[in-house]
């Protein structure tokens, strides 16, 4: 460590004094400083693991594993370790959807419907008019749903027919709310055309010809050992969680891969999708998929704008985007429970990183990608990570203060109307799924679509307090609701509710 600060302050000082375009840094000593900050940064995050990938000028130049699989554990990281691309995934979808559409197999202003006319949303309107392209760029007017695979398990069948009941958020095209459900239904069209599973056409066309082959298109297809465990933290202190899925809807967040083969993907994508053997789609092609397609809002895009200052931001097919230092970067993080990716390209340098870890939500990724361009290509020598790590525990501090003002003042002394059995029962929602009620022990306890278990404490009068069993959950509350005879009649759980079926 006392070489690797040595030589942090020997490339700063160089930097700061403006003798980088005059006095060249040798590459191996540049990433070793690169290598020692990542280092002293995993620390300030508390992230168990990691595992980075960097290209230039189209060369990969380093893949390195850092931590611990599982903390606790000397089970290190390596470059072959079993991460989650998670939300990343998407820009293979869209190079899936891509390669047929060079074929001449669709195209991108088809309606969804000619493909799959099973496919109902609330609007008809929408239904109707909802093109291919309109699947890949948020803007269909239909709102976040992940509730209906992260709360739930539902196949991804069961999942398309309640779309129909998700209300517009928004009118349709006139504004950007991200939406996992419509990337599943693109895999969906693509399964159609080609008669092959989603899962299995992205190893045919991506993982195969990349030589991709210690990468997984289903989380549910990763039994190897060395594979990191997701982690939360937990009353202060990191802790290992249960794995979450994201099969249901796996085109747009199931892959887990590697260092060292992601490398591949990532160099592939910077070089307009070429690869040793050929290329993955046309030129013109491979430009319309970075093209900007949808101005992203404020508040649909990453808090870390309000450091970085960016001058516009948009999505193009699977990417966020935005200008830093004159440059576009094409950029998108992925997340599950206890788990973090960021993919961030400039294409103009032909440079690009690779960041996956094992905290839930840890920000670390995104200081590791402006450190990176900084460093490698275009110069400065901030310290990211301290920057976005008193960013985001500011916003924390305010998620705490807000959760605090918005937790109702608890009335002491007071009792439910009923006994606690006649609580109990099934209540449902069309949309949202069902809640099953039971006394066990003398307390209630809830199990919620088969997938969330609580204990339902008494807060005042007929308000509980859902405690999950899965402490990650946090906590919420319920209220239920009385009919005229004192009888119970259902759960209103955040203004949705829950009816109680005899």
């Amino acid at each position: 460590m006392k070489k690797y600060a040595f030589l942090l302050l020997f490339v700063l000082s160089v930097y700061a004094n403006g003798f980088s375009q005059k006095r060249k840094i040798n590459l191996s000593d540049s990433i070793a400083v690169f290598d020692a900050y990542i280092q002293n940064a995993m620390n300030d995050w508390k992230v168990p693991g990691m595992s980075v990938a960097v290209v230039k000028n189209n060369q990969i130049i380093f893949t390195k594993g850092y931590g611990v699989r599982e903390i606790g554990t000397d089970k290190k990281v390596d470059t072959k370790t079993y991460f989650s691309c998670a939300s990343t995934t998407k820009a293979m979808t869209a190079v899936c959807m891509a390669i047929l559409v060079d074929e001449g197999k669709v195209k991108w202003n088809d309606p969804v419907i000619n493909y799959l006319p099973q496919l109902q949303l609330y609007d008809p309107y929408v239904t109707k008019e909802l093109r291919i392209r309109d699947l890949f760029i948020h803007n269909s007017g239909v709102g976040n749903a992940d509730y209906l695979w992260a709360d739930n398990i539902l196949s991804s069948d069961e999942i398309l027919a309640k779309m129909k009941l998700v209300k517009p958020s928004y009118s349709f095209r006139s504004s950007f709310i991200y939406q996992n459900i419509f990337y599943m239904i693109a895999g969906k069209v693509i399964t159609k055309i080609t008669g092959k599973p989603w899962d299995v056409y992205v190893k045919e066309k991506i993982f195969d010809p990349l030589k991709m082959n210690h990468t997984k298109a289903l989380l549910s297809e990763v039994t190897d050992e060395n594979a990191a465990k997701p982690h939360f933290i937990i009353d202060g202190k990191v802790t290992v969680i249960a794995k979450d899925t994201a099969d249901p809807i796996a085109p747009a967040g199931s892959v887990t891969s590697c260092a060292d083969d992601i490398a591949l993907w990532m160099q592939c994508m910077i070089d307009s999708s070429k690869y040793a053997g050929g290329r993955l789609v046309k030129p013109d092609t491979w430009i319309f998929l970075l093209k900007p397609q949808t101005l992203v809002t404020e508040s649909e895009f990453y808090p870390t704008q309000y450091v970085t200052k960016p001058n516009f931001m948009t999505y193009g097919m699977g990417w966020f985007q935005q200008d830093y230092k004159g440059y576009k970067i094409n950029f998108h993080t992925g997340s599950l429970s206890g788990a973090t990716a960021i993919h961030a390209q400039l294409p103009d340098k032909k440079f690009g990183i690779y960041v996956f870890g094992n905290l839930d939500h840890a920000e670390l990724r995104h200081a590791l990608v402006f450190k990176a361009l900084d460093f490698f290509e275009l110069g400065g020598n901030r310290d990211w990570s301290t920057e976005f790590l008193h960013l985001y525990d500011s916003i924390k501090a305010e998620g705490k203060k807000r959760d605090s003002l918005n937790t109702p003042k608890q009335i002491a002394n007071t009792k439910s109307s009923l006994p606690l059995e006649n609580y109990t029962g099934h209540y449902e929602d069309e949309l949202y799924g069902f809640i099953d009620v039971s006394l066990k022990d003398g307390k209630l306890t809830a199990l919620i679509n088969t997938k969330l278990k609580a204990v339902l404490e008494h807060y005042h009068f007929d308000v509980f307090k859902i405690v999950f069993e899965n402490k990650w959950y946090g906590k919420d509350f319920i209220t239920f609701q009385l009919n005229v005879d004192g009888t119970v009649s259902g759960i209103n759980s955040g203004g949705i509710i829950f009816s109680k079926r005899k």
